[in-house]
């Protein structure tokens, strides 16, 4: 399988973001285990903030791997050039600020915004691949 150039570009990009993935969770290990694995030292959180750690790190995971199943679909959607560099654009930003907006939530209430314009992004990336898998002709 062959990907074209704006695939591969923000594939390439969406991957440079996986060590902080790691970093996060290496972070969260010691968080959740007391500093007995993981990096250390942990930062002081409560339950509600460990929760809000939790679903970030587990969003960021999941929606990395989504941004790149969707650079390879884009490259099969019957879509202007513009909309398809646009949803390849909110894929990758989607998964920084859903992800970005759980942690930051964690410590200001403010940054459920960035979570909602992360959760639009992601959600108009997808509906854009759908619909432009759904439109191309046999």
């Amino acid at each position: 399988m062959l990907l074209s150039r704006p695939a591969r570009l923000m594939a390439g990009l969406t991957l440079i973001t996986v060590p902080t993935i790691v970093y996060g969770g290496l972070t969260l290990l010691a968080v959740v285990t007391g500093n007995a694995h993981g990096l250390s030292p942990a930062p002081e959180l409560s339950p509600g903030q460990q929760a809000l750690f939790r679903a970030g790190h587990a969003h960021a995971g999941v929606l990395v791997i989504l941004s790149l199943v969707l650079q390879v679909l884009l490259d099969s959607a019957t879509l202007a050039e513009r909309v398809r560099w646009g949803a390849r654009v909110l894929a990758v930003a989607g998964a920084i600020l859903v992800s970005g907006g759980f942690f930051g939530l964690a410590f200001f209430p403010a940054f459920a915004t960035v979570l909602w314009l992360g959760a639009a992004a992601v959600s108009t990336t997808v509906l854009l691949a759908g619909v432009g898998l759904v439109r191309r002709p046999a």
